[in-house]
C-alpha cells in the first residue's frame, strides 16, 4: 500500500511499501491492510502508526485529520498539523498532550463565543419587546441643535 500523510504546507510522509496502518478516530484505533474497502473517516488527535515490507515500524502524530481509503491500495491523510517520530513513547507523551490539550482550548473559545452570541441574541430579543424600555444611549436621534 501506499501511504500519503500531509498537512496544509507539506508532505510529511509518501511511502509504497507499507503493509499495515494503525489510527485512531471517535469511536477508537483500527488497522488497514492492503485490499481494504475504501473508507473515510475523521480521525481525533492521536499516533498514526504503519509498518513497512521490511518490518520497520514508522509513526506520527497527528492533530486530527481526515483518513481515506482508495482502491485497498492508497491511504491518504491530511491533518492540521502533522510531527514524524520514531520513539513513539514520546510521540504520545509530548506531541498527543500537546495538541489535545490545544484542542480542548480551542473548544472552549467556541463555546465562550457561542455564550456571547446568545446573550447578545438574548439583549436585542428583549430590546425588540414591546413595551420595552431603551437604554438612553440607544436609539437617540440627532438632537435638536443638529450634534449627536
Amino acid at each position: 500500500m501506499r501511504l500519503l500523510v500531509t498537512t496544509p504546507t507539506t508532505v510529511i510522509m509518501d511511502a509504497d511499501d507499507i503493509v499495515h496502518v494503525r489510527a485512531e478516530d471517535e469511536t477508537g484505533a483500527f488497522g488497514i491492510l492492503g485490499g481494504h474497502a475504501d473508507f473515510v473517516t475523521v480521525l481525533t488527535a492521536s499516533v498514526l502508526s504503519w509498518r513497512d515490507a521490511s518490518g520497520t515500524e514508522g509513526h506520527v502524530a497527528l492533530r486530527g485529520g481526515v483518513l481515506t481509503v482508495l482502491d485497498g491500495q492508497l491511504v491518504q491523510v491530511a491533518s492540521r498539523d502533522a510531527v514524524l517520530g520514531d520513539d513513539l513513547e514520546a510521540l504520545e507523551r509530548n506531541v498527543v498532550a500537546a495538541y489535545r490539550e490545544q484542542e480542548d482550548k480551542e473548544r472552549q473559545a467556541r463555546l465562550a463565543e457561542t455564550r456571547l452570541q446568545m446573550a447578545a441574541i438574548h439583549r436585542v430579543r428583549q430590546y425588540l419587546q414591546p413595551g420595552s424600555t431603551r437604554p438612553a444611549s440607544v436609539g437617540r436621534g440627532p438632537t435638536s441643535n443638529g450634534s449627536p
